[in-house]
């Protein structure tokens, strides 16, 4: 695997090191030993999927606060989506700043999400289906999210959600105490 550092301090685009002949690749998805030689969570307690069936699909920004805060490792296996992070720990350098990319079944990058970050998704076709190594266990009262289009951040999707579900449409701009930001100074 080949780990590229993102504009966000602790976050990582991963290509994976296809090894090929004419039956077609082989790939490591993880690896304990090359993700502990970065410095990045080894330990993964979930492996969810998720399938959007229409372009334009928003699922986010979503995560969990301490001591459920969750890293995330996200691929597109099939179809193409654009997947985006904040960081929202307080001190960062990169506080409050956003980046995204293209995560695409030819391209087969995954983006590493660390504690701290909101993390969302945009489908650009329909019928995707996206594969998430998750760190910790969903705990709701734990549950925060951030309004996709909230001025503070300003985020420049690629396209217009189209399906947004109501939970994600509600979630609040950004708000010191109902976020936890001071809860998440440090989070790696």
């Amino acid at each position: 695997m080949k780990f590229h550092k993102t504009p966000l301090e602790g976050a990582y685009l991963i290509e994976l090191e296809r090894r090929g002949d004419d039956r077609g690749f082989f790939a490591r998805f993880f690896c304990e030993k090359e993700f502990a030689a970065q410095g990045l969570e080894t330990r993964f307690v979930q492996v969810n999927n998720s399938l959007s069936a229409k372009a334009g699909t928003l699922r986010g920004l979503h995560y969990q606060l301490p001591p459920s805060g969750e890293v995330k490792v996200v691929r597109a296996i099939k179809g193409a989506l654009w997947d985006v992070i904040v960081d929202l720990r307080a001190g960062s350098p990169t506080y409050r700043k956003w980046f995204g990319a293209e995560l695409n079944d030819e391209n087969r990058l995954m983006m590493y999400v660390t504690r701290g970050f909101a993390h969302a998704l945009i489908t650009l076709v329909d019928g995707v289906e996206a594969l998430y190594l998750v760190s910790d266990f969903y705990a709701p009262g734990q549950e925060r999210g951030v309004r996709w289009n909230d001025p503070a951040i300003a985020i420049s999707w690629p396209i217009q959600p189209t399906e947004i579900s109501e939970k994600d449409a509600a979630w609040p701009d950004l708000n010191e105490d109902f976020h936890g930001m001071e809860l998440m100074r440090g989070a790696k």
